[in-house]
């Protein structure tokens, strides 16, 4: 199962190179993966089907609860199906359908297909709730395409706000749920299933977000809004996959927490009035495509309703619903999408004749309607008539003569809209968009015949739909008239009356439409949505022009002082104690600590930007010589690099600033305020430091780690750390460097573009990285951009100096890098001196001769570390071992004799590209002409923060 995932992930992630090379070929190739699951679920279905399971587990942190637990059982294989089946024929369909961004979309398409797959798989609610929001993330994506289109793009993102909201809901409700139970098992939940009342608080809050997946009213209007995406994205998220991730909660869950209130009356009043509602909707709706949103939610609550209802009869009907409405409806839309394709229109209004026009697809399309209303022998007829046995003879559910009546009521106007369906779509007399109207490629058609053969195939071949369906509901204890059976004829019965008078009242009510009332509709959910946005926008507007006045010192003031009064406040009231406190651990700390004070004092009343930087570099020094003296020389070289790099960097920006602080004087009362925020923050954190050494009662894990260093192959303790034993947080480390170095180049170019030049593009030229020099050119030079300043302020003999120094800086880089295992070191300390040694070439040769040296992009630099740091660590579970796990390596070659390594070693070559693409990025954003970067920073006007406060900042 997890081979199965992780095949999805890959092949999406290389879709778009394949699509170059394969052109529409890309869609088999993507269509693969599925199929090849519901193959794999095929093997594994005769054990299912008996009542055996299969489970899966990866172990991440089993101390803390931290598994992957995966578990193929009778619903599971039977969603998987679904999913996976329907998934592999929109695919196949898309082949000849799409005819643009079919990379993008085939690889969007099966990774959504592998999120659903994990989703249903998933026995841990924190696992499923992480495929929950991937598949909501996928939905997004899909729905607001490129995000050319202001449709589209609203249409996303109210899809995105209702359903990720309720997501949250429903992961409070997880968090309740599984404290009350012990554990977050799901197998475990159902097998013992907890009590009391924050077992029924967690019920509302799980169907909350089970209900605003699945669309139920009143949270149903995203998706409406949702048609304007792509037509197969329709059919699968938003008919077959996506919208039944609430409905298989809900059966899930139900066998558990049926019995606990208030599940069952919310389940029931939920999906049977959204059933009915927006059946009603769907058949005052004009366009196509929307009549099948509202018929899809109205079946999403009718599924939600008898997979909710507790009883075996009912989960029958509704595992047999559950196939019926995934062949009939992915059906129907991948239909309109031909429709719509052929003639340019969905509007039943505009549509006319296509039947004879088009005779397989009506054929087809039919077939598929003829299911959705419930006719012999369709499979959708057996699911009508299970739901029809069990509220008539369920004895169980208070109520169930008016909840018959209800269904009644539903399941007429079903037949209504499919009727209007076929009609509005296929019938009539030969008209304009059917005279326009190609025949469809028999490729196109073929998908579709497969789904709606696939329902009478269900139907007619019943034994087999109850073999899969009887699996799962045989986890309810039998009715009281004993277990029902699917079958197409159980003689002249209520049930077959029922099921003929539903067909009746259809046929009567699409007859007599036209002489409906116009009734408004009920409920207006997207005005209120909207409505409801607007409201918030003017409440942020409200509350943004009073909080943000645009000076940074009030911001940071109010922060220092929110931190001062709660955690500071909570700290003084238990009066804990700070410990035995030693001034100093070494005669040479007092002075350094002298040093640190002298210059963060200095910092604060310079007015010189440059002097500040270079005030503050000399506090971090001075803290670095602290971890010098106190015996942490991998702290104090890093601390060292860091300062450098960031001091030059600094200083990079500063050439686009005014040299001085804007003049003028702070108010008195506002720099008492500042000075008593600060020092009341430093009491603070002195205080919580000491409070927190001396705090602690158990022995400290640093003992566990120096005895585990012989198994990591590591003499350096600190690397041992960052590279095998946390590697976890090494990596989230870089991958937050990364994302903050990309919006710190974002917010350059930003402001570039309003002041100072920016660079034309990454790296400021557009021939790459950086321009580099070109040896043809009529001036010829010896030294890559002797252009980019005047001749008075270069050096010749500094730019030689450090291109001969260049090789060895870099040497020393690597040196660090491979010996950090063993001494201090590191992929970062030797990342920093690599990009050190990047940014004295650009010092003193420009980007030119920057661009002599490396000629990769950044961006590759560094997304290759973060690659190479992520791959090393997901390697060991191909070999049957933990994420991250290293080993030491012994190998004897000719010549070198004997070398042994850490496989971790290859996690530091990661974080050493990193590092250094993370440099290189930071000067391409920084990094203009020197020759053209003379800062008119003197003549610049006074920022925001200036002009309100005044002084220096």
């Amino acid at each position: 199962m997890l081979f199965l995932l992780a095949a999805h992930a890959g092949v999406a992630a290389a879709i778009p190179w394949w699509q170059r090379r394969l052109g529409r070929a890309v869609w088999i190739v993507a269509a693969l993966v599925p199929l090849a699951a519901v193959v794999w679920a095929g093997t594994r279905a005769a054990r299912v089907l008996d009542g055996g399971e299969y489970g899966e587990t990866l172990s991440w942190a089993a101390p803390l609860g931290l598994t992957v637990d995966l578990r193929l059982d009778a619903l599971s294989l039977l969603m998987l199906w679904i999913v996976a089946g329907v998934g592999a024929l929109v695919l196949l369909y898309c082949r000849y359908y799409v005819e643009r961004d079919a990379g993008r979309l085939a690889a969007l398409l099966l990774a959504f297909a592998g999120a659903m797959a994990g989703l249903v798989l998933a026995d841990n609610l924190f696992v499923l709730y992480v495929f929950w929001e991937l598949t909501t993330i996928a939905s997004f994506l899909l729905i607001a395409g490129r995000g050319e289109a202001a449709e589209e793009r609203r249409a996303a993102r109210q899809a995105l706000l209702v359903t990720a909201a309720g997501g949250l809901v429903m992961l409070l409700g997880f968090v309740v749920l599984g404290q009350a139970a012990g554990t977050y098992r799901i197998s475990a939940i159902v097998a013992d299933p907890p009590g009391g009342g924050a077992v029924s608080a967690a019920v509302v809050l799980v169907l909350v977000g089970a209900f605003a997946k699945s669309a139920q009213m009143p949270l149903h209007g995203w998706l409406p809004a949702a048609m304007v995406a792509p037509t197969p994205v329709s059919a699968y998220l938003h008919a077959a996959a996506m919208v039944k991730a609430g409905v298989y909660l809900v059966a899930r869950l139900a066998p558990a927490l049926a019995e606990v209130e208030p599940w069952r009356p919310m389940v029931l009043a939920v999906g049977l009035t959204t059933m009915v509602l927006a059946a009603w909707q769907a058949l005052r709706a004009t366009d196509l495509k929307l009549l099948l949103a509202y018929g899809t939610i109205s079946e999403l609550g009718l599924l939600i309703a008898l997979l909710g209802a507790g009883t075996r009869t009912a989960a029958l009907a509704g595992a047999v619903m559950l196939l019926a409405h995934a062949a009939f409806k992915s059906a129907l839309f991948l239909t309109v999408g031909i429709v719509d394709q052929q003639t340019g229109t969905r509007d039943i209004r505009e549509l006319s004749g296509l039947g004879r026009r088009m005779p397989v697809l009506c054929a087809v399309a039919g077939l598929a309607a003829a299911s959705m209303a419930g006719l012999p022998p369709l499979v959708g007829y057996l699911g009508k008539e299970a739901y029809f046995e069990a509220f008539l003879h369920g004895t169980r559910l208070d109520g169930h003569a008016q909840l018959t009546v209800v269904l009644v009521i539903g399941s007429a106007l079903t037949v209504a809209y499919a009727a209007r369906f076929l009609q509005g779509g296929f019938g009539g007399r030969p008209g304009e968009a059917a005279s326009r109207g190609e025949r469809p490629e028999p490729g196109l058609v073929a998908p579709v015949a497969v789904l709606a053969v696939a329902g009478l195939a269900l139907g007619v071949g019943y034994a087999a739909t109850a073999a899969v369906a009887t699996a799962y509901a045989d986890s309810y204890p039998p009715g009281p008239h004993g277990p029902y059976e699917l079958s197409l004829w159980h003689g002249f019965t209520a049930v077959l009356g029922l099921s003929a008078l539903s067909l009746a009242l259809g046929g009567l009510l699409h007859l007599g439409r036209r002489s409906l009332p116009a009734t408004r509709r009920v409920p207006d959910v997207q005005g209120a949505y909207d409505r409801t946005v607007a409201a918030v926008d003017r409440l942020a507007l409200a509350v943004t022009r009073r909080t943000q006045v645009g000076s940074l010192p009030l911001y940071l003031t109010v922060l220092l002082a929110t931190v001062v009064a709660v955690p500071g406040a909570a700290l003084a009231a238990a009066a804990p104690s700070l410990g035995s406190v030693r001034a100093w651990w070494s005669p040479a700390e007092p002075l350094l600590a002298v040093v640190v004070l002298t210059a963060a004092a200095a910092v604060v009343a310079t007015r010189h930007r440059l002097t500040g930087i270079l005030l503050a570099g000399a506090v971090g020094y001075g803290v670095a010589g602290v971890f010098v003296v106190r015996g942490a020389p991998d702290l104090a070289l890093t601390q060292f690099l860091v300062e450098t790099m960031t001091l030059v960097v600094v200083v990079l920006v500063l050439r686009r600033m005014p040299a001085r602080f804007s003049p003028g004087r702070t108010m008195r009362r506002v720099r008492l305020v500042r000075a008593v925020a600060a020092g009341a923050v430093g009491i603070l954190v002195t205080c919580f430091a000491l409070v927190t050494s001396a705090a602690r009662t158990a022995p400290a894990v640093s003992a566990g780690y120096a005895d585990r260093m012989a198994e990591a192959g590591a003499d350096n303790i600190v690397n041992a750390i960052l590279v095998d034993f946390r590697a976890l947080d090494t990596l989230g480390e870089i991958s937050v460097l990364l994302v903050a170095s990309v919006g710190v180049v974002s917010l350059i170019r930003i402001g570039g573009r309003g002041g100072a030049r920016a660079p034309d593009s990454e790296g400021g030229g557009p021939g790459g990285l950086f321009p580099t020099a070109h040896w043809d050119e009529p001036e010829q030079t010896w030294l890559p951009g002797a252009g980019e300043r005047p001749g008075g302020e270069r050096s010749v003999l500094l730019e030689v100096a450090t291109r001969l120094l260049f090789p060895s800086i870099l040497v020393l880089s690597l040196f660090l890098l491979f010996s950090g295992h063993y001494r201090p070191g590191g992929g970062f300390a030797g990342g920093l001196v690599a990009g050190q040694a990047f940014v004295l070439r650009y010092l003193v040769g420009g980007r030119a001769d920057l661009g002599a040296a490396i000629r990769a992009p950044a961006a590759a630099v560094a997304g290759s570390g973060l690659l190479l740091a992520a791959a090393v660590g997901l390697f060991p579970l191909l070999l049957g071992g933990a994420p991250l796990q290293s080993a030491v390596v012994t190998l004897h070659p000719p010549v070198l004799g004997t070398v042994k390594f850490a496989t971790s070693l290859f996690f530091d070559i990661g974080v050493y590209l990193l590092v250094v693409g993370v440099v290189l990025k930071l000067l391409s954003a920084v990094g203009v002409s020197l020759g053209q970067d003379k800062a008119t920073a003197d003549d610049a006007p006074p920022t925001a923060d200036d002009e309100k406060e005044g002084g220096p900042r």
